[in-house]
């Protein structure tokens, strides 16, 4: 790090309000392929480096106080890229419920968002290990969300109270948005108060939109392996100097 870069961290620190964070933070993993593009390298490369920042960001978060920490890391859609690259993905993964996540098993709570019918037998069984592993790990919440898409979480949701109205476990009078919300895959957590989208793009792509309804949003243009603590703190910094209205005034 640069004397500038630890000169600009340090100010950032003393700047942030650590009696005011956030509590429920997500992050949108994006720039992997285009980091990977830059530096000459395979996709499966960004992706690599992208779950070493994933690793750090989570050792961050929980560092600095952060309650919850949700991570977009395989979308619904994402099962449309190249054969090849979602193999890679798949692989990468599987290895990181292997390894990466037990780095964070004694400190934190791991809780795995979206459909995870569409994964192997053996991955379901690492993932529900984890899950199992660490339930009883109170503070800190890291959520992971694979081959998680909004609306599809939303159209679970909807068929599963479908299906209780139908067979008389509760009226239809009883569907309440605050219901609703806890039949989502976030069910029981407080809705984001900030969601952070690295890379340049500006849109939530099927991310957390039912619970993002009131979020703050972060966008930046550098590209998620690039992503520090300091681009964190940065944007934790914008978030405590906006006004949250929650549209009643």
């Amino acid at each position: 790090m640069s004397f500038f870069d630890a000169f600009r961290k340090k100010r950032l620190e003393a700047e942030v309000d650590f009696d005011n964070l956030p509590v429920h933070v997500a992050i949108i993993m994006d720039g992997n392929g285009r980091w990977a593009k830059r530096h000459s390298l395979p996709r499966k490369s960004g992706h690599a480096m992208g779950a070493k920042t994933f690793e750090e960001i989570s050792e961050c978060a929980g560092e600095l106080g952060i309650k919850i920490i949700t991570f977009y890391a395989f979308s619904t859609e994402n099962w449309k890229r190249d054969k090849e690259e979602v193999e890679a993905l798949m692989a990468l993964l599987e290895d990181y419920l292997d390894n990466g996540l037990q780095k964070l098993k004694g400190r934190a709570q791991i809780r795995f968002l979206g459909d995870m019918s569409a994964f192997s037998e053996s991955f379901r069984e690492k993932q529900r290990y984890i899950e199992e592993a660490t339930k009883g790990n109170s503070g800190f919440l890291i959520n992971v969300a694979l081959n998680y898409g909004s609306r599809d979480e939303i159209t679970r949701a909807v068929r599963g109270i479908a299906e209780d109205v139908k067979s008389g476990k509760i009226s239809a009078d009883d569907i309440t948005e605050e219901f609703i919300s806890s039949r989502l895959d976030t069910g029981g957590e407080p809705d984001p108060d900030l969601i952070i989208r690295p890379s340049g793009e500006f849109r939530l792509s099927n991310f957390l939109m039912w619970q993002g309804a009131y979020s703050e949003l972060w966008f930046d243009k550098i590209l998620w392996p690039d992503f520090k603590k300091e681009d964190l703190l940065r944007a934790i910094h914008d978030y405590q100097n906006r006004n949250r209205r929650f549209g009643g005034r």
